[in-house]
Order: structure tokens, then C-alpha cells, then sequence
């Protein structure tokens, strides 16, 4: 069942990668990197440590909407800093709960304080959508006769 997939399972197949701004940076590098990358976030890291998370949301309510400069402003003073971590085991069930429940879009991936990745919103999307067309071709295929019984 799709829902009981562990999220180690799903940060296999999509990668490690996460992109990570100082929290020194300006929001205007940070906003560039996530422009250049087509990112709703960034990971906030210092020392190897995460500290925060900047997103879209963050840009909107604590920058746009505060009526601070981007290009001054540093990322530690609109950053989220009581961010939600996620370990390899939990299940996308326990991922979409929380996404539901935390009204966030993305969660860092997090074993023994190591930093693994980060998965989104768009993420648990699409692998359970590519879950849903492979069941239904299955299906199909069974049906059609393609399977032996």
C-alpha cells in the first residue's frame, strides 16, 4: 500500500540533495536560490546544523508583508525556526497527517541529528499519483489478459 511506504523509500529514488542558504544570507540570495532552482524553500544551515527553514510562505508574510527590504534583511530574522523533522521510517501516511495537521509544504529528513533530505508536499503527490497509474495499469493489463493466472 502506497500509504505505508517509509519515506527512506521515497528520498531513494528522489535524491538527497536539498539546497541550504547561511543564516546570514540576505532574503534577496536566498529568493535567487530558490528562483534558479524552482524551489519553494530553503534550508537554513549553520555549522552542519539545521536551524530553520525559509519558504515561500515565509517570503510572503514576514518579508512582502512586513514591508522589509529583502536585500538587508538576513534570512535568520524571517527564517522558520520551530520547524517539524521527519525520520526515514515514518510512513507517507504519517507525512501527508503531518502535512495536514502542520499546514506546512515540506519536511526535512532528519536520523540521529544528520540532515537527509527534505521532502515536499509535491513530493508524496507525485510518487503516490506514479503508485496509482502503475496500480491501474496492472489492473488493465490483468483484465486484458496479459497476466498469466
Amino acid at each position: 500500500m502506497p500509504l505505508n511506504t517509509p519515506v527512506a523509500v521515497l528520498l531513494s529514488r528522489k535524491g538527497s540533495a536539498v539546497q541550504t542558504v547561511s543564516p546570514s544570507a540576505t532574503v534577496a540570495d536566498a529568493v535567487r536560490v530558490m528562483n534558479d532552482k524552482k524551489i519553494g524553500s530553503v534550508l537554513v544551515v549553520e555549522g552542519g546544523r539545521l536551524t530553520g527553514i525559509f519558504t515561500e510562505r515565509d517570503v510572503l508574510s514576514r518579508v512582502v508583508g512586513a514591508g522589509v527590504d529583502p536585500r538587508t534583511t538576513r534570512v535568520s530574522a524571517v527564517m522558520t525556526v520551530h520547524l517539524e523533522t521527519i525520520s526515514p521510517e515514518m510512513t507517507l501516511g504519517d507525512v501527508m497527517g503531518l502535512f495536514t495537521n502542520k499546514r506546512c509544504r515540506h519536511l526535512p529528513v532528519v536520523s540521529d541529528g544528520e540532515l537527509l533530505g527534505l521532502i515536499s508536499i509535491g513530493d508524496v503527490s507525485r510518487w503516490l499519483a506514479d503508485t496509482h497509474q502503475a496500480e491501474a495499469e496492472h489492473l488493465r493489463q490483468y483484465i486484458a489478459g496479459g497476466y498469466p493466472t
